[in-house]
């Protein structure tokens, strides 16, 4: 377990799944782009889904026809303010938080000058998305390990936008608005109690980290530092000033 989210193993649809993977494919993509909503039967895109099992879409063309259905649509777009929108593109599709306010500004001024269609599909022909699911990986959360190209920064701001399996994201204002616009570190903060990962706050986390200065003369390209919850937050901040690279956070054994 890493905090309140979870490590994913990546989805992947290989050739001659059965009907038994494939709807689990089909799952994985609606919960991870519709961003935990519930879907009725009545909601499905059966057509798409037909198209995903006749292997005429890959699993990264149902996950734009989801992101572009009238149901993300309603849920995300019409009812969330601007920022609130790329915010969670940036979590449903490409699995981590937005970097800065350059990168968001970005996206608004996309879909203000160009549209709706344009901005989700600016995420899913990205270079990043092609790198890291390809055609037939579901998009999951991979902002809360380091990543090539990607700033520190978003480590912990990806722990704003997921708060447990639990939780949706309807409903909810934006999380980075303040720490984004004024070019602020995201502290790590809890989810509120009796959303099942409270308890937390009272174990211990191991962080794993690569390319660790401890002076002028000795480096270490790789260690692991043990820290309670309350000092979690404090020392990915060091580790990150010091130009650590986190790559995970586990609990540790008790």
């Amino acid at each position: 377990m890493v905090l309140w989210v979870e490590e994913i193993d990546a989805l992947e649809l290989r050739h001659n799944a059965t009907e038994d993977e494939l709807q689990l494919i089909i799952r994985a993509v609606y919960r991870q782009v519709l961003g935990n909503a519930h879907v009725m039967d009545s909601e499905r895109l059966t057509s798409a889904e037909s198209l995903l099992r006749d292997g005429d879409i890959t699993v990264k063309g149902f996950v734009r026809a989801v992101a572009l259905s009238n149901r993300y649509r309603a849920l995300f777009f019409e009812n969330s303010s601007p920022y609130r929108f790329v915010e969670l593109n940036f979590k449903h599709l490409l699995g981590r938080a937005p970097q800065d306010q350059a990168e968001i500004a970005e996206h608004v001024v996309l879909y203000n000058e160009q549209g709706y269609e344009a901005e989700i599909n600016a995420y899913l022909d990205s270079d990043e998305y092609n790198f890291s699911f390809g055609e037939n990986v579901v998009p999951y959360c991979r902002g809360n390990q380091t990543q090539a190209g990607i700033k520190n920064v978003g480590f912990n701001r990806t722990f704003s936008l997921y708060r447990g399996n639990a939780t949706s994201d309807l409903g909810r204002p934006s999380a980075l608005t303040s720490d984004v616009a004024g070019n602020r570190s995201t502290k790590i903060v809890p989810p509120t109690k009796g959303s099942g990962t409270y308890s937390n706050i009272g174990k211990r986390f191991r962080i794993t980290v690569s390319k660790v200065n401890f002076g002028p003369r000795v480096t270490q390209s790789n260690t692991t530092f043990e820290v309670g919850y309350a000092q979690l937050s404090k020392k990915i901040q060091n580790i990150q000033k010091t130009g650590g690279k986190i790559l995970k956070i586990t609990e540790a054994s008790v």
